[in-house]
């Protein structure tokens, strides 16, 4: 058995060499991508190697990952999940559980996020019933700031959910601090900032729950997937029980009895001995990961230190190459702060003798992707109009970045040649346009 597992691994990683592209860079007619998958013989193999085993739901190579991941960040807890988007959702519902009694967070309750951001770090406020409230954000990091949240709390404000914007840090202690100061729940949506540091600790420590997110344009892939990690135990358990269909045992499936006691529970108004297996204290969902998935998380973990370098290192080549480049501001880190970058932001200025679509246009033209900053401005987007929400200050810069901001990738996929390629191609058009 053995010989032939060896013998199919050792084919699959021979296939995955036949199967490469050439790596010639054509000018032009090679696509460059804003963000993508940085996958290797080894990713495939761990693959095939989960199938052979017919691991097809979560099991011990998710358990693992999820051990090793969060001893990564520095965190006692991991729970993988079916994507990001499902692991903020968890990450926001485990503050309204029951077992939370006093501080649980109730409809109506109000939650401060940024309005220029993705929509499933707002989404799951809106979907528990509570309700967000926007605040700008400053140009050239893109992340809001700990006066305005300071200014956006009103007498029902209980929570902050904000992501670090293209793996720039937010202001990541003063937040964290606040929140604790005033006694609210502090939700870090890490998702496109893995590898990155403020203060010299790593986001994802600073909120009481965060999150992160293994699709393919991320910092590490599983294909699809998310994390939940926190130190706190207690919310740990309730993240598990809704991401497990609600349950209150913990066994994982395929086990009992871990506790000696699964037939002498009684809760709710259940019978005596009703079986722990199937008592549900959470009205959950069924949001797990799958070891396919997970067996590919492991052998990408291995290699999260030189992608957040190569993210690191594309970013400052682009920085430099585009320094001093007229009409456009160029994005810039936030102070104290060690970015594994997500992406390189661009703000075309109102009065620039091109517009943001025209350069974009010139761009992809060239087979340089571009991608907007997410949503721009949400409350202008017609799923949020006429939702339950609150406005702290303007959203002026939030809509500069609607109508003149998009982005180019720094994913350890982009070779010096390509980067330099674009850093030839947006100098040429606006030397041109001057």
């Amino acid at each position: 058995m053995s010989y032939h597992r060896d013998l199919v691994l050792e084919e699959t990683r021979k296939y995955h060499r036949d199967v490469q592209p050439a790596g010639e860079f054509v000018p032009g007619v090679t696509e460059i991508w804003p963000s993508g998958a940085v996958l290797e013989e080894e990713d495939r193999a761990a693959l095939v190697e989960a199938a052979l085993d017919l691991r097809i739901a979560a099991g011990r190579s998710a358990r693992m990952f999820e051990s090793r991941f969060a001893r990564k960040l520095g965190l006692r807890k991991a729970h993988l999940t079916n994507s990001g988007s499902s692991a903020n959702l968890l990450a926001l519902s485990a503050f309204t559980s029951h077992l939370l009694e006093d501080r649980r967070l109730m409809p109506g309750d109000e939650v401060i996020t940024v309005a220029a951001g993705f929509p499933t770090t707002v989404n799951p406020i809106l979907q528990n019933g509570l309700v967000p409230v926007f605040v700008d954000v400053d140009l050239g990091t893109y992340n809001t700031t700990a006066t305005r949240i300071a200014q956006a709390v009103g007498p029902r404000t209980r929570a902050i959910m904000i992501a670090h914007a293209l793996g720039n840090p937010f202001e990541a202690t003063e937040i964290s601090q606040f929140a604790q100061d005033r006694d609210l729940f502090l939700i870090e949506d890490n998702c496109d900032a893995v590898g990155s540091t403020y203060d010299g600790r790593p986001t994802g420590a600073f909120g009481e729950v965060s999150t992160v997110s293994f699709y393919p344009a991320h910092h590490l892939t599983m294909g699809e997937g998310g994390c939940v990690l926190t130190s706190n135990l207690a919310l740990a358990r309730i993240v598990e029980s809704l991401r497990d269909w609600g349950r209150d045992c913990w066994c994982e499936p395929g086990e009992s009895d871990k506790c000696l006691k699964r037939f002498s529970y009684q809760m709710g108004t259940l019978p005596e001995g009703y079986d722990h297996k199937y008592i549900f204290s959470h009205v959950g969902y069924n949001l797990k990961a799958t070891d396919l998935q997970a067996a590919l998380g492991l052998s990408q973990l291995t290699k999260l230190d030189a992608f957040c370098q190569a993210r690191r290192d594309n970013w400052n080549r682009l920085r430099e190459g585009l320094d001093g480049t007229p009409h456009l501001l160029l994005p810039e880190k936030t102070p104290r702060s060690d970015p594994s970058w997500f992406g390189f932001a661009l703000t075309v200025h109102p009065d620039a003798p091109f517009t943001r679509a025209s350069l974009v246009h010139h761009l992809e033209g060239r087979k340089i992707g571009t991608r907007r900053l997410f949503a721009g401005n949400l409350t202008r987007h017609p799923a949020y109009i006429g939702r339950p929400h609150r406005i702290s200050g303007d959203l002026v810069n939030s809509d500069i970045i609607t109508e003149q901001t998009f982005w180019i990738g720094v994913y350890p996929g982009l070779t010096d040649e390509m980067l330099d390629y674009v850093i030839r191609t947006v100098r040429e058009f606006v030397g041109g346009c001057s």
